[in-house]
């Protein structure tokens, strides 16, 4: 009979993650299996190699996307705020320019290798499915169609990202959440005549 696992796949990503944060793309399977408290073997019975725990962590994170989006969008106020605390997912985690700068570099690696950048391809997917059904119901009157909105939202929030690690100043998700609800709030402002009428 098999012995049950006791170390799960959610402790060694979530190490992954720690580690992502510090190290960027040169972390090690050895710092990972330090971070969860396990031998560096059990990681890579698990995962193969670091490309398979990238890939891992990718799809754990994809997984959860949706379901992470269309919570914030539950607890928000209006319909605005449902945009905006959807497009904000992810961006919480990345607290200080250093961590924001290795993750960034990691997506660099990511984009050069074809498994990977099309797992990112399928989680923007995601996102941008979620926001566009959220900017359906928002019903913003200059807003472009969702879906090109939903499009605008995520690469202005990727870019925000972007500068702010270079050029921190105050917290990220503080950076990001300001340049979204600019766009969002001259969405939200009838178009020229339209406040006559």
């Amino acid at each position: 009979m098999a012995r049950p696992r006791t170390i799960t796949d959610r402790r060694l990503l979530d190490a992954l993650g720690v580690v992502l944060g510090r190290s960027g793309p040169a972390f090690t399977i050895a710092e990972v299996a330090r971070q969860a408290g396990v031998a560096t073997g059990t990681v890579m019975q698990r995962f193969g190699s670091k490309h398979g725990l990238l890939l891992a962590l990718s799809r754990d994170h994809r997984a959860g996307q949706a379901a992470a989006i269309r919570a914030a969008a539950a607890a928000a106020d209006s319909p605005r705020e449902a945009v905006l605390a959807g497009a904000l997912v992810g961006y919480e985690f990345l607290d200080n320019a250093e961590q924001a700068a290795n993750n960034l570099a990691q997506l660099g690696v990511d984009l050069a290798d074809p498994e990977l950048r099309e797992e990112l391809a399928l989680g923007y997917a995601t996102v941008n499915a979620e926001l566009a059904e959220l900017l359906t119901a928002a019903a913003l009157p200059g807003a472009p169609a969702p879906e090109i909105a939903a499009r605008i939202l995520g690469a202005l929030a990727s870019g925000a990202a972007m500068h702010w690690s270079v050029r921190p100043h105050g917290r990220l998700v503080d950076r990001v959440r300001a340049d979204l609800d600019a766009v969002l709030a001259g969405w939200s402002r009838p178009a020229l005549g339209e406040e006559s009428e």
